[in-house]
């Protein structure tokens, strides 16, 4: 019985150093505050994040339910408006690289609000939880947003994953959903590229991984789970994704968009990889976009 137990730890061991080293891998922010080493095989380290819009701009900030301090850019357009985008940003990233994507709102008379994520940018926090946790934040920055305004979400990747689970919560005033390469579960996502990245199976590195994410984070990497949100969201959702995304399979986009109870359009952008769409064709997907929102207004 002894050398029975001795095994077990053993295994119970191995089994949280496989999990804690994926977790510190996949979603710990380093101590000089930059991303997760996993970004170095799933971002594009040449993308630079583009100039900010010329329109005059604040700094807000927001203590989490959990306590930490987030911080966000506030835009303003050039006359008074009710219309709000709410601008999320994708795994590894920052507020920063959502700039060319405010541009275009505030051109066309849009306030626009660009949150840095827990654990990103100049927002507190050590872990990245994929939407999980993110979506409480967005839904507590569009609380601040004035209450006779009209507001949509738009996320890439990360952010897109984020924008849906944030709608399913029911924010007040919400109009739209524009969410772009959006996964079905992040676990579904980190397992494929974990085959694809080292070559190694789903078990035993996620199940760990999860577990050990919930004695770090609070949640599990499974609940950040999109697909399980769709179903209750009330508000029109545009769905884009290009047919030719490595990171997060174009068949998640059609999972996403079968299951979505709410009024829905997709946009796909043939030969686009992850968050590339909008570079592929700037001119056709912001004038789908704001095609689908005119209406909505």
């Amino acid at each position: 019985m002894k050398k029975f137990l001795v095994i077990i730890f053993w295994l119970v061991c191995v089994a949280y150093a496989v999990g804690d080293y994926f977790v510190t891998f996949a979603l710990e922010r380093g101590e000089d505050l930059s991303p997760p080493k996993a970004c170095a095989n799933i971002a594009d380290p040449n993308l630079k994040a583009p100039p900010a819009p010329n329109f005059p701009v604040e700094v807000w900030t927001l203590k989490s339910f959990d306590g930490l301090e987030l911080k966000a850019k506030k835009f303003s357009p050039a006359e008074n408006s009710n219309r709000w985008a709410v601008l999320i940003h994708g795994y590894g990233r920052d507020g920063t690289f959502a700039y060319d994507y405010a541009e275009e709102y505030l051109k066309r008379g849009w306030n626009v609000l660009i949150p840095d994520l827990r654990a990103a940018g100049e927002s507190e926090g050590k872990f990245i939880t994929m939407g999980a946790l993110e979506s409480q934040d967005v839904l507590n920055w569009t609380e601040k947003i004035p209450a006779d305004s009209k507001i949509i979400l738009h996320g890439v990747s990360m952010g897109a994953a984020t924008a849906l689970m944030t709608a399913a919560l029911e924010p007040k005033n919400l109009v739209a959903v524009v969410e772009d390469c959006g996964y079905t579960s992040a676990y579904e996502m980190f397992t494929a590229q974990l085959e694809k990245i080292f070559g190694l199976p789903e078990y035993p590195v996620m199940p760990c991984a999860d577990i050990v994410c919930k004695f770090k984070t609070s949640i599990k990497i499974s609940d950040a789970a999109p697909i399980d949100s769709v179903e209750k969201i009330k508000v029109p959702v545009l769905f884009i994704h290009g047919d030719a995304d490595g990171l997060v399979p174009f068949e998640m986009m059609e999972k996403l968009f079968d299951a979505c109870a709410a009024p829905k359009e997709k946009f796909v952008v043939e030969g686009a990889g992850h968050a590339d769409a909008k570079r592929k064709n700037p001119a056709a997907y912001f004038d789908k976009v704001f095609e689908f929102l005119e209406d909505k207004l």
